[in-house]
């Protein structure tokens, strides 16, 4: 479990510099870039591929335009993430992209967000990572995505004013799951590298997984659940102390994750987002106490765009206040950044 750290603060010319987004063609890059755009950041759009950037944004002027792969030159990108404040990785896989992005950022002098929702990914920022950018006065947040995130930032809001917890439980219930292509890339680059959090050690999950019943709100209800591998476990466990943090899901998702012939999601709207609805319920225990807290929404990729934006403009915000390796729950207080969210992309409940 790490602390964060203040140091000094960062220049007031590198919080004028515009956000540079990484894989902003992608599909998670085009909601990250909407959502940072929506709140008024300035953005550099980032990627491997011009054609692809310029699909995606055709009314993007050439000079918000960057192109440079990853596996080229390293002063090259390091002279690229210098253009920004901060960059945020929505390169999948991204253990391939965050060990050179990093690496860039901390030669540039700039703060590094990824929405990636790879455990190993998160581990390897906040266990190697850490200490560098606390060094020089810069921040590395992962994992600020649906996963990673939204239980992470949930269970600081429910845990409150207790030091500890005897075991925080995440149940996830999603209506559909239509993979995009980066998701099952990813899922092929991180094959075997699953994880659990058990009895204050990261462990690898049981052969079969456990499972239970959880009654939802509506329009859930009650759903059968699989004991799940999530980045919420390592954020989570990053910063509170408690010995046991399961992860559940629904199993109509996951069967459709694993099925070949599930198609990609598709668009219903003007922003983009797919009909998948989702509802996270988090319950803190500790000895005879519990304390819940839920937010419910629409397309877990689409929430990851006002979920980077929020941590984005909370860490420029605090000139070098918010240092080392974070995960979304540090980034000042929890409740209040879920808040910043809703109505519009969260529907929250903190009762009970």
């Amino acid at each position: 479990m790490s602390i964060a750290t203040s140091l000094p603060s960062s220049s007031s010319p590198a919080v004028a510099r515009p956000v540079l987004v990484y894989g902003a063609a992608g599909h998670t890059g085009r909601f990250v870039v909407q959502a940072l755009r929506s709140q008024g950041h300035a953005v550099l759009l980032a990627g491997r591929d011009l054609g692809k950037l310029q699909a995606a944004f055709p009314h993007a002027p050439a000079e918000q335009l960057r192109v440079l792969a990853l596996d080229g030159d390293a002063a090259a990108l390091t002279a690229l993430l210098a253009e920004s404040a901060l960059v945020v990785n929505c390169a999948g896989p991204f253990a391939d992209s965050a060990p050179q992005l990093l690496q860039a950022g901390l030669q540039a002098g700039v703060h590094y967000v990824d929405v990636s929702a790879e455990q190993p990914t998160a581990r390897a920022v906040f266990e190697q990572w850490g200490g560098r950018f606390a060094a020089a006065g810069l921040c590395a947040a992962p994992a600020v995505a649906f996963y990673g995130a939204v239980g992470d930032l949930l269970a600081t809001s429910a845990l409150g004013d207790w030091p500890d917890a005897d075991a925080i439980d995440i149940h996830i219930a999603l209506d559909s799951w239509h993979p995009t292509a980066g998701t099952r890339k990813t899922g092929v680059r991180n094959a075997g590298q699953h994880i659990v959090y058990r009895d204050g050690q990261f462990q690898l999950p049981p052969a079969v997984p456990p499972r239970k019943a959880w009654a939802f709100a509506a329009p859930f209800g009650e759903q059968a659940m699989l004991g799940f591998s999530s980045a919420d476990a390592v954020t989570i466990a990053h910063h509170i102390r408690v010995p046991d943090v399961p992860a559940w899901m629904n199993e109509t998702p996951l069967t459709e994750l694993r099925a070949a012939d599930t198609p990609a999601p598709v668009a219903v709207d003007e922003s983009g987002r797919s009909a998948q609805r989702f509802l996270v319920d988090v319950v803190v225990r500790r000895g005879s106490e519990e304390r819940r807290a839920s937010a419910s929404g629409q397309d877990i990729y689409a929430i990851t765009g006002p979920l980077a934006a929020q941590a984005v403009g909370r860490i420029l915000a605090a000139k070098g206040a918010l240092s080392g390796a974070l995960s979304a729950g540090q980034l000042g207080d929890a409740r209040s950044f879920l808040q910043a969210l809703a109505p519009q992309y969260l529907q929250l409940d903190f009762g009970g």
